[in-house]
């Protein structure tokens, strides 16, 4: 196993003993540290006997819970959570985030919104003092295919930076969101004056826009796994 992937799986080992117990309701979050936190889990039911249900962020974190044979749960049943484990893109100084990187940011930011636990377990390449630092994708906006267009060239009009819409890479055209949407990357300037919270309100206001990947406001405690096999709490 190669360290970065050490550190996730400290990380997600670390925040899962802390936060998760018997008859806990957790919110699983998509990506590559996820699925150690949901080993993790697996372990905790099979070997402690403890008794949780898990409510995915995606297809991939439905698939993962099948998998580790662990109970299924819904936001029709269970619309308040003990705790979601997550991943993020990049962190911030002020526990500010991108995600949306694997294209789950909406149903993550639902998700995410039902708890007053959100736990992000990251690797240290995700740790920064101000966003784009490390994560030079830009930040992720889901939006109704037939707006693209003009939500695109707003967001660049007002803002500056480059919008991009992200293209699929095994299938011709662009990438299309669980819930059949598109993905634009907002390659963000450096010199921007408002505060993300601000600019996270804004951009939800073009019609057309369903969500943006930034996470103000909202994350608990986050876990990164460290080189040197430690784990950072912020």
């Amino acid at each position: 196993m190669s360290p970065l992937e050490i550190a996730k799986k400290k990380a997600a080992f670390k925040a899962v003993d802390e936060f998760v117990k018997s008859d806990c309701v957790i919110g699983i979050g998509s990506g590559s540290t996820v699925i150690y936190a949901v080993n993790r889990i697996a372990e905790k039911v099979k070997i402690d006997g403890i008794n949780v249900v898990c409510v995915p962020t995606s297809f991939q974190s439905r698939q993962l819970i099948i998998d580790n044979n662990l109970t299924l749960g819904d936001l029709d049943k269970y619309p308040k959570l003990d705790c979601v484990i997550d991943g993020a893109d990049e962190v911030d100084g002020d526990k500010t985030l991108i995600k949306g990187g694997g294209g789950c940011l909406l149903q993550e930011k639902i998700v995410a919104s039902c708890t007053d636990n959100l736990i992000i377990i990251a690797d240290y390449t995700k740790n920064s003092i101000k966003l784009g630092q490390q994560y030079k994708k830009g930040i992720p906006i889901e939006v109704i295919p037939m707006g693209y267009a003009p939500i695109k060239n707003k967001i660049q009009d007002i803002y500056g930076g480059a919008v991009n819409i992200r293209m699929a890479i095994a299938k011709a055209g662009p990438v299309v969101t669980d819930n059949g949407n598109f993905i634009l990357d907002w390659i963000f300037p450096d010199n921007l004056d408002e505060s993300w919270n601000t600019i996270n309100n804004e951009i939800k206001l073009i019609p057309g826009v369903v969500e943006i990947g930034l996470f103000v406001k909202m994350a608990k405690k986050i876990y990164f796994g460290m080189p040197d096999g430690t784990v950072k709490i912020q």
